[in-house]
């Protein structure tokens, strides 16, 4: 097992050697035989992995609401097509309903349920969801500008599709295929409009940019803890905090009242 950790310690980083060790622990516990993970050298061993080439974890660019506003002006900018719809929904519907990629294309015309406040999907399981038990995301109607639920409905209306999958590939020709969207679709879709309105970011965007971008934007305008928490249906409460923190860490910062002090002390040298 050291020689395995030491083997691969040059060309994975130490959270993918920790993920290889859960795996091979699990084996072995299934297995009911003697699990190599607990033994106090292999620990050690990872230890000296993480101090030597431990990196700080690479995070998706938080998407902030003055990003969307000018992908969604640039889609509004293009010629109408029904690429441009789906796309359009696809955007506001993955950031507003804090979605995961795997999420956002797995979901089917039958899970929509219209009311008249808004839309709410409902998927019958996700990526975290063991016990499919579900999950519920509620966009209610907005200004029709930046409106995910309106954006679904233009969508549908201009496929004219009634069931299926929600979000599909459309062809060069504007052609919309019956199968669903491939997840990888999302980022290219992210990466080709942050090249579109000139992003000095761009290799930072993923589709995590959307619930990274909706919680920390939530933060910044002091949306209530349990409202974060209820929209992206994150369990753990640290996980909230820690995008609230990030979102308010400038404006809710110990120098704005020392830095209005001393321009006070240096205004009265003068």
């Amino acid at each position: 097992m050291v020689r395995y950790l030491l083997a691969r310690a040059e060309s994975l980083n130490s959270r993918t050697l920790d993920l290889h060790l859960t795996a091979i622990g699990q084996w072995h516990h299934y297995q009911g035989v003697i699990d190599p993970v607990k033994d106090p050298l292999v620990r050690k061993t990872m230890e000296g992995i993480r101090r030597t080439h431990g990196q700080p974890k690479r995070k998706a660019k938080a998407l902030r609401l003055k990003h969307i506003a000018q992908m969604v002006n640039h889609l509004r900018h293009l010629p109408d097509s029904k690429k441009k719809h789906r796309d359009m929904a696809m955007l506001l519907t993955g950031f507003f309903g804090a979605f995961r990629r795997s999420e956002l294309v797995a979901i089917q015309v039958s899970h929509l349920v219209w009311e008249p406040e808004g839309l709410i999907i409902r998927l019958p399981r996700s990526k975290t969801d063991q016990q499919a038990t579900g999950l519920t995301r509620a966009l209610p109607f907005g200004a029709s500008s930046c409106c995910p639920a309106k954006a679904v409905k233009m969508w549908l209306d201009a496929v004219g599709i009634s069931s299926g999958p929600l979000f599909r590939p459309v062809n060069r020709w504007d052609q919309v295929q019956a199968k669903h969207l491939n997840p990888g679709a999302v980022n290219d879709l992210l990466k080709t409009l942050g090249e579109a309105c000139e992003f000095d970011f761009v290799p930072d965007l993923s589709s995590h940019s959307f619930r990274r971008g909706l919680s920390t934007s939530a933060a910044r305008e002091r949306v209530d803890f349990e409202l974060i928490k209820k929209q992206g249906g994150w369990k753990n409460d640290a996980t909230v905090w820690e995008y609230i923190e990030e979102g308010q860490q400038l404006s809710n910062n110990a120098t704005h009242v020392l830095m209005e002090k001393m321009a006070v002390l240096l205004t009265s040298d003068c």
